[in-house]
């Protein structure tokens, strides 16, 4: 299926819960930890995955998996079996050290890794011959389109992907100051589970530290988040925003993932259709 097809409507998931319940569920689950968070999504929700690009709180949520899987197994004498596959898009322009962290961390904690690319690509020479370079500056909205929303709406697809967990936390400002522990996506139905929602930065830290959780390199190079390489810089300064050096000069903080689908999938497919009538009105 090519990035401007639509899909069938059975991409609107059915409602698991109500806006009433999911209230209850919230006000319930904020007085939890995040591993029992955890504990109580794996039983409760079907089709869970874990997205992740394995920053800080992915990994955080990563290992508190393991734990749990290798809980269970010890009180059903099973051979440890990581419960919650991992999903991983590669935007084909992802920091080396990131790509490699994807690998060493689902190595270690024994994780099954789906990883999604953009259609049809496989290189960063194959999305360049199809759409241009440095689409990004061209065509903002169309490259997170393409690198990121469609894979991911793929992989839920492919997967059978009912819920996901998420490393977004409220401290990290921006469109995910307010974010619930549970959220139910507006349109797709998809149910977003953010376990570490009310935990702050110096909190993650001290996980990483004292759990010896294995974290991306460039952290340690004055980078505050990281993204992919021409989108994320370094910072030299003493801010306390945790993803400063993201979209720099940009009034933008997501990338696409957590906004409405449906709309920017229909905002991709008017942009490809104007550029064909721009393409078929300069032809002789």
């Amino acid at each position: 299926m090519g990035p401007n097809e639509d899909y069938d409507s059975d991409e609107r998931l059915p409602n698991l819960f109500t806006e009433k319940h999911l209230d209850y569920l919230n006000e319930k689950l904020a007085k939890l930890s995040p591993k029992k968070i955890l504990e109580w999504a794996i039983v409760s929700l079907p089709g869970l995955y874990q997205t992740t690009a394995f920053g800080l709180t992915g990994l955080i949520i990563l290992d508190i998996i393991s734990k749990i899987s290798y809980e269970y197994a010890e009180e059903n004498e099973a051979t440890p079996q990581h419960l919650v596959p991992l999903i991983f898009v590669d935007t084909l322009y992802h920091f080396d050290e990131t790509l490699d962290l994807a690998n060493r961390a689902a190595s270690r904690y024994n994780a099954p890794l789906h990883i999604y690319k953009p259609v049809n690509c496989e290189t960063t020479q194959d999305f360049e011959q199809i759409y241009g370079k440095n689409l990004w500056e061209t065509d903002d909205s169309s490259y997170d389109y393409l690198v990121k929303v469609e894979p991911s709406r793929r992989a839920y697809k492919e997967l059978g992907v009912s819920a996901i967990i998420t490393g977004r936390r409220r401290s990290q400002k921006g469109e995910r100051e307010n974010i619930k522990i549970l959220e139910m996506e507006t349109g797709t139905g998809l149910l977003k589970l953010n376990p570490l929602a009310l935990w702050d930065f110096p909190r993650v830290k001290a996980y990483i530290r004292a759990n010896e959780v294995p974290y991306n390199p460039l952290l340690d190079k004055g980078y505050r988040s990281v993204g992919d390489w021409h989108s994320t810089k370094p910072i030299n300064n003493d801010t306390t925003s945790e993803r400063d050096g993201r979209w720099q000069g940009q009034n933008k903080t997501e990338c696409g993932l957590h906004k409405d689908y449906f709309k920017m999938r229909a905002a991709f497919v008017a942009a490809q259709k104007r550029k064909v009538t721009v393409i078929s009105s300069n032809t002789p």
